[in-house]
């Protein structure tokens, strides 16, 4: 079976709304229902897993019933940190998953994921146990060290993106793993796995692949979202 697990449970502090960023509307439309959507559609996503903000569950799936997002199989309470609500539905799975099972962990707000990286990481996933959207760096990269500036070859760099595919039972263990080791609050699942000393491994993801973290993504969102239907109306 494959799973994804969509993360929604930040309260979006930075965009300044009383309504978390996950749960904005934009052509009538919540954040976290085209990303859900990317997911209903995929012909190989058997079931769908949000880790909801508290207090908010109950308008996800209404959301959910209202834009026909019948893959919505669980909602998790999420956590403290973006790592502790991936494990809320980690360990809330246990009963409901076998070993080999697929995972796929995606920010709930990365709205514009294709049926193709999708595809992707499922194939690699199967293949290689574990699978991590990448992107390379095009700008130049610097960094500070005490006060002086100093250039990073970007040849050598790459940015990356969800999903994380991982198979069930390894999520499992590297998330008790990093409980045993006091490790709470590292930022995804390849940086949790590099920090174990697990190696992973990338496919292409798309610069169309982003993430809604500032005003300015909501602007590029709702571009592409005219763009495509312009092309629809041709």
């Amino acid at each position: 079976m494959n799973v994804a697990i969509l993360t929604a449970a930040g309260v979006g502090s930075r965009f300044g709304q009383d309504v978390p960023k996950q749960f904005l509307s934009i052509d009538d439309k919540p954040l976290i229902v085209y990303t859900m959507e990317k997911f209903q559609q995929h012909p190989d996503i058997d079931v769908i897993a949000v880790v909801c903000l508290e207090g908010w569950e109950g308008m996800l799936k209404a959301y959910a019933k209202q834009f026909g997002i019948s893959k919505l199989g669980w909602v998790f309470k999420g956590g403290e940190t973006g790592m502790q609500s991936i494990q809320n539905a980690v360990f809330g799975l246990r009963e409901e998953l076998n070993d080999d099972d697929i995972i796929l962990v995606q920010d709930g707000i990365r709205v514009n994921t294709s049926e193709r990286i999708i595809t992707d990481c499922i194939k690699l996933t199967k293949d290689k146990g574990v699978a991590i959207a990448k992107i390379p760096l095009a700008e130049a990269p610097y960094y500070l060290e005490n006060g002086e500036i100093k250039e990073l070859d970007r040849a050598k760099l790459l940015r990356t993106q969800t999903p994380h595919g991982i198979r069930y039972k390894k999520l499992v263990e590297i998330h008790e793993e990093a409980n045993q080791k006091g490790i709470t609050n590292t930022v995804a699942t390849c940086t949790l796995m590099t920090q174990l000393g697990y190696p992973i491994y990338f496919f292409d993801g798309a610069e169309t692949n982003f993430k809604i973290t500032t005003l300015d993504d909501i602007e590029i969102f709702k571009a592409l979202l005219a763009a495509k239907k312009a092309s629809w109306q041709k």
